[in-house]
């Protein structure tokens, strides 16, 4: 009996082994992946971590998340993409704060055999990264600026603010302003930037780096400038709350808001006539589809690929009003309210 008992023992030990080396090279062999966005403080950045980390867990996958202290937080990015880089994860999505200056260490990680893939906004140039999943920007701003123009009174003397995002123009940043002056009828000059439109109907350019309180200073310093403003284009939804609260405080009451994002308080600020028109996207379905991206790259050995016609892929954008125009299609923000985040 000791015999056979022995026997049965060394028999379970080497099973036991043997399913812990197997357990061993499986951890081994698991796909990570790093997710790094420009802030946690934004709902488009929190949504987006919560459709990688869906996706990620949905296909068996570590998601890693980073993200800078603020908007135009390069330095922290940075930092990341190394720590990712010397974690050995299969692939990165980035949304880029500073679009120029983040390529160095992007190539490091595509050196190294890790795919790139940019979010929502593109590095500069656009190929730095393998792909980039994103809204259509240029697009998004086409649809409020269009908007805008059929809906003031005279758009032929308009007094127009920007309240961008930030004084080192990501791609991001200029896609969506330059679209805004497309759609409105300015001429915008050299697509790739803005503050060279000579249009006299502008009143300035101020920066609100994305959150309510930059597009509240902001505002009030493009009120100073030009009192009798009535347009406003807003790089996103907390950039255009904030720009409202100071033409509030100014007394300022007839003027029409347009905006970026689609978030649900965003949304909302339509529906209460905070915002005219915004153009909604959709940062789970970008972070989730990059994901799945990394995960075929990764099985397979292929490369995300544009969508047709365009150098990304295009994950959609629809104008939200409750003052449709004619000829520009749009939802209201009663239907925006079942498709909005945050």
């Amino acid at each position: 009996m000791t015999g056979i008992f022995k026997r049965r023992m060394a028999l379970l030990t080497g099973a036991a082994a043997l399913a812990l080396s197997m357990g061993t090279a499986h951890a081994a062999d698991a796909i990570k992946i790093g997710l790094v966005t420009k802030t946690d403080s934004n709902p488009f950045f929190a949504k987006m971590k919560q459709g990688a980390e869906q996706k990620g867990k949905e296909l068996g996958v570590e998601v890693q998340s980073f993200a800078g202290k603020f908007d135009g937080d390069n330095d922290s990015q940075v930092t990341a993409v190394e720590n990712l880089i010397s974690a050995g994860v299969a692939g990165i999505l980035i949304t880029p704060s500073d679009t120029k200056a983040i390529v160095p260490t992007i190539q490091a990680a595509r050196k190294a055999g890790i795919l790139v893939i940019a979010l929502d906004t593109p590095l500069d140039p656009i190929d730095a990264a393998d792909a980039t999943f994103a809204t259509d920007n240029f697009k998004a701003g086409e649809l409020i600026g269009g908007w805008a123009a059929k809906t003031v009174k005279d758009p032929a003397s308009a007094r127009i603010a920007f309240v961008d995002a930030i004084k080192t123009q990501p791609t991001v940043d200029v896609l969506r302003d330059q679209g805004f002056m497309k759609g409105f009828g300015i001429d915008i000059k050299d697509p790739n930037r803005y503050l060279d439109e000579d249009d006299k109907r502008i009143i300035g350019h101020q920066w609100g780096a994305g959150a309510e309180d930059g597009g509240r200073t902001g505002m009030e310093t493009l009120i100073q400038q030009d009192p009798k403003v009535n347009v406003i284009y807003t790089i996103n939804e907390p950039t255009a709350a904030g720009a409202y609260e100071a033409l509030k405080a100014a007394g300022i009451t007839d003027f029409t808001m347009t905006s970026v994002d689609g978030g649900c308080p965003g949304v909302k600020n339509v529906k209460a006539g905070v915002i005219g028109a915004t153009s909604m996207q959709y940062p789970l379905l970008m972070a989730s589809k990059g994901v799945e991206a990394i995960v075929n790259f990764k099985k397979t050995g292929q490369k995300p690929q544009p969508s047709p016609g365009l150098t990304f892929f295009n994950t959609g954008v629809t104008l939200v009003t409750d003052k449709p125009v004619p000829g520009i299609d749009s939802i209201t923000s009663d239907e925006a309210l079942t498709k909005c985040w945050g």
